[in-house]
């Protein structure tokens, strides 16, 4: 897929201002610091269109970006390092839950998760209440090129055994390098046919 335009929309604090764009969607969600505002510049290959930071907790709403004029990337806070529960329905932000749960435009969640860290209880839950949602959700690693290749192809191997999913079903990437780029605007192309 070619990236002809992408533009900031609108950011909302809560459901009530929400905009209604008519657009297909597709969110970007995981703890703060996996990297979602620069994977989603990295898509659109803008540098600064979202706002990034080197601190945790820089997205404290949620932002749609209007991308070809045809679908909206949208970034949603991210997550704190807490524990979350071990139930199906994590205990997320509510302007997430809300979101995730009840935007009908919605096509997919992206969750991304540090290739670093591994992932455990909290990640499955989140997964598991996605799924719970009938949201198809696409595992993302970030920050691949901060490890070697040995290192990711372990890594790879153990989330395929965490998650009970195929390799060719996690998408590893990195904003720093555009590795995974193609393979996610491929399943972003592939559910807007």
């Amino acid at each position: 897929m070619k990236i002809t335009g992408a533009r900031f929309l609108q950011s909302a604090h809560q459901p009530s201002q929400y905009p209604n764009p008519g657009l297909p969607e597709f969110a970007f969600y995981g703890k703060s610091n996996t990297g979602k505002s620069s994977l989603i510049n990295c898509l659109v290959q803008r540098k600064t269109l979202v706002k990034t930071g080197g601190r945790p907790g820089v997205t404290t709403e949620v932002n749609w970006f209007v991308v070809n004029e045809s679908f909206c990337l949208v970034d949603l806070p991210g997550t704190g390092y807490a524990k979350l529960p071990g139930s199906q329905k994590a205990s997320l932000e509510p302007m997430v839950t809300e979101y995730c749960a009840g935007r009908e435009k919605l096509r997919a969640v992206f969750y991304l998760m540090d290739l670093r860290r591994e992932p455990g209880d909290s990640e499955m839950a989140v997964v598991e209440w996605f799924q719970s949602l009938e949201r198809p959700v696409a595992l993302v690693g970030t920050k691949a090129d901060k490890l070697s290749k040995n290192q990711l192809q372990k890594a790879l191997s153990h989330w395929s055994e965490v998650f009970g999913l195929e390799r060719d079903s996690l998408f590893p990437t990195s904003s720093e390098t555009g590795l995974g780029r193609d393979a996610l605007l491929s399943v972003i192309g592939g559910l807007l046919r």
